[in-house]
């Protein structure tokens, strides 16, 4: 059976503005299974990117989590992302659950070099595993060394030893201070460059030696997105985000990227929520799709058989929206309201040519209509 590693019920975000309180999600529900690509879908403003950063617990501030729950079920067990502390998530951030940011000029501090940020993930989530090689090489130093050379080495193994038992150890932080000792930081970063050098080489990012030491404005738009992938892929996450990571690049960029995160995918084992509003990369990338429509999650189901069946009069008004050659351009009539004063009842009557008096009083449910495919619509079994 399909296992699901990602469950969303009844999410609710606020945002707390001077002009009001902006409903930006209101109930949405997702489901993400085991080793599938979802696609997120919708109008700019829908509440994708917002739906994204409350699966990392990351909306800024003035938003609020106000309910519902983030259900992620991985290898080490099911827990409830929005009732853990904010050291747990940042342990879990980057290793369990990784995201591609849409902007990577944002995302890369100027100021570092790439190693110095694609090192960071292998040193805040993999650090033992850097210090076991680390003393690896150590023990093989110490056999062809002279005894002077030996002496020195062995303050550096009980170092590491230290470091591999209790990494924030108070001790170890004032000798790595000693001059003499400081060889114990160039042992590890040595360690985390190859591993860097690893992770940007399958990107395909060539020469990534040289890559490695560059810094953020040496990078082309392209290139960028390779570090910023390989840093969300560097520590083998169960869940790998993507918010619209081929926004500002060329097409044949953007079917680099595209090709990129699916071979990714197979090659690390992730599962990919990728936010999007291009139907076009949906049907190419996702095996499944949710659709968005004002902060709430209208339909879910397989691409395929939504392309072809599509039950929710947003989904149909967006299908019959795309450009096709011999048809006249539709576009879905009205504007997409604002949240700080939604419509009453479902948010998507005011533009809704099948709209009833139900659907301007009370919200329609979200309900399983066939196996696999939900939808939010008083047309397939009343309101709640």
């Amino acid at each position: 059976m399909e296992k699901n590693l990602l469950e969303v019920e009844d999410l609710e975000v606020r945002f707390y503005t001077y002009e009001g309180i902006v409903e930006a999600i209101d109930g949405a529900n997702l489901i993400l299974k085991e080793g599938e690509t979802l696609g997120l879908v919708g109008e700019t403003g829908c509440g994708k990117s917002v739906t994204s950063l409350s699966v990392l617990v990351l909306v800024p501030a003035p938003g609020k989590i106000e309910g519902g729950k983030v259900i992620l079920k991985t290898s080490k067990g099911s827990i409830d992302l929005l009732k853990q502390d904010e050291a747990h998530l940042r342990n879990m951030r980057g290793d369990d659950v990784s995201m591609i940011f849409q902007d990577p000029r944002s995302a890369l501090n100027p100021v570092y070099s790439v190693e110095d940020q694609v090192a960071e993930v292998f040193m805040h989530h993999r650090l033992k595993e850097l210090v076991s090689k680390v003393l690896e090489g150590i023990e093989k130093d110490i056999q062809k060394s002279g005894s002077f050379k030996r002496f020195i080495l062995g303050y550096e193994k009980k170092l590491y030893e230290k470091m591999l038992k209790n990494p924030k150890s108070l001790s170890l932080r004032t000798f790595s201070k000693i001059p003499i000792a400081n060889r114990y930081r160039r042992r590890l970063r040595e360690e985390a460059r190859k591993d860097v050098v690893r992770i940007l080489g399958a990107m395909k990012i060539p020469e990534p030696e040289r890559v490695a030491d560059m810094y953020p404005h040496e990078l082309s738009g392209g290139m960028a997105q390779r570090v910023v992938i390989a840093m969300a892929l560097g520590c083998n996450p169960e869940l790998l985000i993507a918010d619209e990571p081929t926004t500002n690049l060329d097409v044949t960029i953007q079917a680099q990227i595209l090709e990129l995160i699916r071979e990714m995918k197979g090659k690390f084992g992730s599962s990919v929520l990728y936010i999007t509003h291009d139907l076009g990369v949906i049907a190419e990338l996702c095996d499944r799709v949710a659709v968005m429509y004002a902060g709430n999650v209208c339909e879910l189901g397989d691409v395929v058989e939504i392309f072809k069946k599509p039950l929710h009069p947003y989904t149909q008004a967006l299908l019959e929206s795309i450009p096709q050659p011999g048809k006249p351009f539709t576009s879905i009539e009205g504007e997409v309201p604002s949240l700080i004063n939604p419509p009453i009842g479902c948010r998507f009557n005011p533009r809704c040519s099948k709209a009833s008096d139900q659907c301007t009083k009370q919200k329609p449910r979200f309900v399983e209509v066939s196996k696999d495919h939900f939808v939010m619509c008083h047309l397939y079994r009343g309101g709640s």
